[in-house]
């Protein structure tokens, strides 16, 4: 068995069930805590799947009829913090979407994930509040391409995907328990490329429901915190970047990685920003493009990348970045002069951290990054 056959069998799709795991066990710990307002959520929702513009893409658009149920559990931390009070004391929690109708082009799809919820303003000046939210976790039950059973559907490859979604929400206390809410968004179901066809399923719901507080009632403190004066601080991000990627319809999968060095300066309290570099390796050459000889540079690539960290929480922040080629091989689908990056990762307290993010080339996914790094912090003693 080669190493590219073992990884796209057992590290491109058990990966997933792991680190959502992982999540999942953080989630249920924060949510334990006595010192968090808790909440469940019930929505249903209800929108068109967006057609690519091709003609399958208007033929499997016609057709589905997206219909869906959610179930969310939340917490919001009520308490006097920096992160609090510069969002607004946002909400956290987890959930399970899943698919009313099955449809034979694309099957039932369902999703368990994490999510935040950020208010435009705080929560107990109004009985009607708006914000934005973001949710990301595992996509399953999907029907995907097959050239036999399913040769119209080449939005998808794989059973597993990643899940997002991205929208805005509107919600109106109607008792010191309940609410009701409206939100709306673009929802993406994307395996990143680790099994093509990749074209990703995107659907645009609008989901109305009612949210009910659970246990003791929390109030959020009317009184505002005194946010400290920041002063500049200056690090070292050193990552680890793994994943799988499927170059053509009904090839396997193979590695793709790298490295990446980034020094940040962090002005303020949401934010760092800075300049790196990242190295790529592309895995399977050989195997992909058969008959000819491959050196070194030919399944490597090297980049210098601008980075932007959007610090959520003290932990919590979404990496987001923009890299320029110094030199890329189109063989390995590197087919712009630049690329995209943006995702989510969690800094332990040993300067320690872990994410996902996608890499992505005019925004279609060149492969999902499994991260792991390492921050120094420059000039501490």
């Amino acid at each position: 068995m080669t190493l590219s056959t073992f990884t796209s069998k057992r590290f491109g799709f058990k990966v997933y069930p792991l680190l959502m795991g992982l999540a999942f066990i953080f989630s249920f710990s924060s949510f334990a805590q006595s010192e968090f307002q808790k909440s469940f959520n019930f929505s249903l929702e209800s929108g068109p799947l967006l057609s690519n513009g091709t003609d399958w893409g208007n033929e499997i658009k016609d057709l589905v009829k997206y219909r869906a149920v959610d179930f969310q559990l939340a917490w919001r931390k009520n308490t006097k913090t920096i992160y609090n009070s510069l969002y607004r004391y946002p909400t956290f929690g987890i959930g399970y979407n899943s698919s009313i109708l099955y449809e034979k082009e694309i099957g039932r799809p369902m999703a368990i994930y994490g999510f935040f919820e950020i208010p435009f303003s705080r929560p107990n000046q109004n009985k009607l509040n708006f914000g934005y939210f973001s949710q990301m976790g595992l996509g399953f039950n999907l029907k995907p391409f097959d050239p036999d059973l399913n040769p119209n559907n080449l939005y998808i490859g794989s059973y597993l995907n990643c899940y997002a979604y991205l929208g805005g929400y509107a919600k109106y206390a109607i008792h010191e328990r309940v609410d009701i809410r409206a939100s709306f968004g673009l929802k993406h179901f994307s395996n990143g490329s680790i099994k093509k066809p990749n074209s990703g399923i995107n659907l645009f719901p609008l989901k109305v429901g009612v949210s009910i507080k659970l246990g003791e009632i929390k109030p959020i403190p009317y009184d505002r915190f005194e946010i400290p004066s920041k002063e500049l601080k200056k690090y070292w991000n050193f990552s680890l970047y793994t994943g799988m990627k499927s170059y053509e319809i009904n090839d396997p999968s193979y590695f793709r990685g790298g490295v990446g060095v980034n020094y940040l300066f962090e002005p303020a309290y949401k934010y760092r920003l800075g300049l790196g570099l990242d190295f790529f390796w592309a895995q399977g050459m050989d195997q992909r493009i058969p008959g000819n000889e491959y050196g070194f540079k030919d399944q490597t690539s090297l980049a210098v990348v601008g980075s932007w960290e959007w610090q959520l929480t003290e932990k919590l922040y979404v990496p987001i970045g923009l890299g320029v080629y110094l030199y890329r091989n189109e063989l390995n689908q590197e087919f712009t002069g630049y690329y995209e990056r943006i995702g989510a990762r969690y800094r332990f307290d040993n300067n320690m951290f872990a994410g996902l993010q996608i890499k992505a080339h005019k925004a279609k996914a060149d492969f999902f990054e499994f991260t792991v790094g390492y921050t120094i912090q420059s000039g501490e003693k």
